[in-house]
């Protein structure tokens, strides 16, 4: 089953309450046919906000314009934008079957018999549902439920899938199995969508381009690996991942290096003139004592399974946080060299616009 893939257009769109409160700051952002794009931020960012403006839950400011492909769709009310919208508690009908939940929407909008049977036997299959048809949602689990609740959301072949902390209400190993799983039926079925999320893993995972907001702005947009690698803000950088903050004294900057564990360190070019640079523990490589490298001593070692978070002390700079394999030897009292590559290295200091 496959729907029409349709571009969705926010131009300078914002939102301003009754009381003055501006939710989200003019925004603009361009989400491409069959697109998965991730709003990513925390709680407060705008990012419901933006997703209910979508949505037609929310009426924008005066100026703002929403298009899916040619159509205006700024002043419709939801039930004409075409929105399918799948939510954290899943919002199923307890008196339905499975089957009956996923054709809802059709039977509602007088589509024949057959053709409802048709498209809900694909979604039952695509979405593993087979055998439980016959169902109450109080009889499933809560990714039975999960799976019940995006099959209804994409049986009417919406022009846009909304997605508002679809995963949250699951538990961590149940998340990570239907995060990749949401992934898939995406892709498969090329329905534009917009997912809303906090989760960073979650983001990375399913969309194609994470667009990260914070303060009722987007910082950023891109795919995640660009992101996670080339952040252009701080806020960035931090929110997705952990990082080590590294300081830099008038000096330094001005002969254009890093000070970290008894060395020098030169700059990126582009990062000459920042106060603080941001560093990934996980790119941070430890070695025996060398002259010519950095040093540190080992403070703490903390076993997570199929990592060691270890915590060094180094001078010049407050103790770092490293990122090393399962079965790295390091040992609290240990000295160790500490490899950086100098392009490694990211923006502490927000870039000037």
């Amino acid at each position: 089953m496959e729907t029409e893939s349709t571009r969705v257009d926010i131009v300078q769109c914002a939102k301003t309450y009754p009381d003055g409160t501006q939710a989200l700051q003019p925004t603009t952002l361009h989400i491409e046919p069959g697109e998965v794009l991730a709003l990513l931020g925390p709680s407060g960012c705008g990012k419901t906000t933006l997703l209910r403006l979508i949505a037609g839950l929310e009426t924008p400011d005066a100026g703002s314009l929403l298009r899916f492909g040619d159509t205006d769709v700024t002043q419709l009310p939801i039930e004409q934008r075409g929105v399918g919208m799948v939510f954290q508690h899943y919002a199923l009908f307890p008196h339905l079957s499975v089957a009956a939940n996923i054709g809802y929407g059709l039977r509602i909008r007088g589509t024949p018999r057959a053709e409802t049977e048709r498209v809900v036997g694909e979604l039952v299959e695509l979405m593993r549902l087979h055998g439980l048809e016959h169902r109450r949602p109080a009889e499933l689990s809560g990714g039975q439920r999960q799976r019940v609740a995006l099959a209804r959301a994409v049986a009417v072949r919406p022009r846009v899938l909304l997605l508002d902390e679809p995963l949250a209400a699951l538990d961590a190993k149940l998340k990570e199995a239907l995060r990749d799983e949401l992934a898939d039926w995406l892709r498969r079925l090329r329905i534009t969508a917009v997912h809303v999320t906090h989760d960073q893993q979650e983001a990375l995972a399913i969309a194609d381009r994470l667009a990260v907001m914070h303060a009722g702005r987007i910082v950023q947009v891109g795919p995640g690996e660009a992101l996670y690698r080339r952040p252009e803000h701080p806020f960035v950088a931090t929110f997705l991942g952990r990082v080590n903050q590294l300081q830099r004294d008038e000096d330094a900057r001005q002969r254009h290096v890093l000070r970290l564990g008894g060395i020098e360190l030169p700059c990126p070019p582009l990062w000459r003139d920042q106060h603080t640079l941001l560093l990934r523990p996980e790119d941070i490589e430890l070695t025996a004592l060398q002259p010519e490298l950095a040093q540190g001593e080992v403070l703490q070692r903390r076993f997570l399974g199929e990592r060691v978070q270890l915590t060094l002390q180094v001078a010049q700079q407050s103790p770092l946080a490293v990122e090393v394999p399962r079965d790295h030897p390091a040992r609290p009292g240990d000295r160790v060299g500490l490899r950086v590559a100098p392009q490694c290295l990211m923006p502490g200091d927000a870039l000037a616009a």
